[in-house]
This record gives C-alpha cells, sequence and structure tokens, in this order.
C-alpha cells in the first residue's frame, strides 16, 4: 500500500500527468511522469496546492496513481494488477523527483501477466523516462 501522502487522488492531477508529462509506453503498461515542475503549475491559477498532507514550504513528495480499465480484465484481475502495481512503484519512488507525479495505466495484455512482466515493463519505463528527463536538458541547453 503506498502512503497517503505519495497517492494520487484528484481528476486534476491525474489529468496533469498525462497531458503534461512524457509518456512511455511498453506493451503491458503505459507510464506518464509530469515532474516537479509542471505538476506545480497544473491549476493554472500559480497555487501551491500539493494535497492536505504538504506544508507547502519544502518540496511535495513524488505521488503516484494507477489506470486499470475494465478492458484489463474482471474486477479480481483489474484488483490483482493494482497490487502489483502499487507494490511495484512503492519501491520505486525513492527513484522519482521530488514533486512529480505519475500515473501508470496498464493495457490489457496486464491482465494475463505475471509479477515479473510487470516489473520489467514499469523498470524499462521508468528508465526511459527518467534518462530522457535528464538528458533533455544537457549542459549546453540543447535538445536531444
Amino acid at each position: 500500500m503506498l502512503p497517503t501522502e505519495n497517492r494520487l487522488r484528484r481528476r486534476q492531477d491525474f489529468a496533469t500527468a498525462v497531458k503534461r508529462g512524457r509518456r512511455a509506453g511498453k506493451p503491458l503498461l503505459v507510464v506518464h511522469l509530469s515532474r516537479g515542475a509542471e505538476a506545480a503549475g497544473a491549476d493554472g491559477g500559480g497555487r501551491n496546492d500539493f494535497g492536505p498532507h504538504s506544508s507547502g514550504e519544502t518540496a511535495p513528495p513524488a505521488r503516484a496513481g494507477f489506470v486499470v480499465s475494465k478492458a484489463v480484465g474482471p474486477a479480481v484481475v483489474r484488483n490483482l494488477v493494482k497490487r502489483r502495481l502499487r507494490h511495484l512503484v512503492r519501491e520505486r519512488m525513492a527513484l522519482l523527483p521530488a514533486g512529480s507525479l505519475i500515473v501508470v495505466r496498464a493495457l490489457p495484455p496486464a491482465g494475463a501477466a505475471d509479477y515479473a512482466d510487470l516489473e520489467r515493463d514499469l523498470d524499462a519505463a521508468l528508465k526511459r523516462l527518467l534518462r530522457t528527463e535528464t538528458t533533455a536538458i544537457g549542459p549546453t541547453g540543447a535538445g536531444r
């Protein structure tokens, strides 16, 4: 289970991660990552509203949300996939920049996948997103 301060709950936060963040697609899942600066200005009002548990003085923790639709399978399968993804993301929260938002969307093949397959795809997606995020701004400011 993810701690309360690490959970995405508001629809607006999910939309921010999906619309403003970077995306990495894999056969079993799609991961959207929005860095802290992108996530902070998401509401357009300039507010520093990071949730009920943030003091606003320090950078908020990274937060994660999950989307597992009915296309993945019946409720038992969807809940199993969500539990596996939550466990995998919880172990990787320390890798994410402070204030970032991550949304993990399970694709239909995830319902038949085992834990190791989900882990492999999540790690590959995070590696790509975190590498792209850090190399997109090089020492000279040049892009890829």
